[in-house]
């Protein structure tokens, strides 16, 4: 069973990801996979602006550039994807051969939709949260400002199109408790799924 987790930033699908892994699914983490990947030169074209210390590629500077200019967004997207995907058709292979075909896996990824990943999942869980909820939390990080937040929220699609590909709905506007609990629905209602299968 490959469940695909996605929503949008700051909605806790990280977190949501994680405790699948607390009832034995192994998880594939997307941003992970694509932020090893951006230490290679692939990224040649947008520049030395996008370089930090040590001649790494500074991600908030790449951010603030490509959430602020659609065809450079989807220039990083092309560049991206296709090893991201890559990589993560590898990962599920050696789980399957570690842990045999039926291996319980979730691929935490936030451009489920938007890619061909989709169609490596058995089903899709939205996680979901109001906006002023996923602002606040982003906030908190530390990591952007107000302004870039709407900046990223506005160059993904839209909350209801997640909703329309979504096998599960995963309301994350509670507590860590709650979310827990829905998680463990999902898990109950795939094995139930698999063993009527």
């Amino acid at each position: 069973m490959i469940i695909g987790i996605t929503g949008s930033i700051g909605s806790g699908k990280t977190t949501a990801a994680k405790i699948f892994g607390k009832y034995h699914f192994n998880r594939i983490d997307a941003d992970e996979i694509g932020h090893s990947l951006l230490k290679s030169d692939s990224i040649e074209e947008f520049g030395k602006e996008i370089l930090g210390n040590k001649n790494s590629i500074d991600r908030k500077k790449l951010g603030n550039i490509v959430f602020n200019d659609k065809s450079k967004l989807k220039k990083l997207n092309s560049i991206m994807h296709r090893p991201i995907i890559s990589k993560i058709k590898n990962q599920i292979k050696n789980i399957q051969k570690k842990c045999g075909a039926d291996a319980k896996i979730v691929i935490d990824a936030p451009l489920l939709i938007e890619t061909n990943l989709k169609n490596l999942v058995d089903k899709v869980a939205v996680v979901k949260c109001d906006e002023k909820i996923q602002i606040e939390r982003i906030l908190k990080k530390g990591k952007h400002t107000k302004k870039e937040i709407n900046q990223i929220i506005k160059s993904q699609i839209p909350l209801k199109n997640k909703l329309n590909h979504a096998d599960f709905v995963v309301d994350n506007g509670r507590d860590a408790k709650n979310l827990e609990s829905q998680i463990k629905d999902i898990i109950e209602k795939t094995e139930n799924h698999n063993s009527l299968s």
